[in-house]
């Protein structure tokens, strides 16, 4: 993207997105680029009555122990970045991903072109 800066890109040190954006908006009544609010998309609370859920509790109940396996193995240190883009017109929304980031940062400071880095 002609948006997205990045810094020192894949060892994954820092992405800095700006907060809207104008790009292509699939919703009825727009069908054109258009601005576009974005938001890091977060992952929501899990219901409690869910049908997975449910089993799981319902086993887990009375005496025993655990009785699933509990994952341990865990290999990766960043996640993928999703980005929530909202029209500002038609308020329809879509989810962009983006690469993988230590660190990322929405609507910081634009880095100068040329100019000395701070520390």
């Amino acid at each position: 993207f002609a948006y997205v800066r990045h810094r020192l890109n894949n060892s994954g040190k820092m992405v800095n997105i700006p907060k809207t954006r104008k790009t292509y908006c699939k919703g009825k009544q727009c069908k054109k680029h258009t601005l576009h609010k974005v938001t890091q998309y977060k992952t929501g609370k899990a219901s409690l009555y869910a049908q997975g859920k449910r089993r799981y509790d319902r086993k887990q109940s009375g005496f025993g122990g655990q009785t699933k396996p509990v994952f341990h193995k865990k290999a990766k240190t960043t996640k993928k970045i999703v980005l929530r883009l909202e029209c500002t017109v038609c308020k329809y929304k879509m989810q962009l991903k983006i690469k993988r980031c230590k660190h990322f940062e929405l609507g910081g400071d634009k880095k100068a072109r040329g100019a000395a880095p701070t520390y």
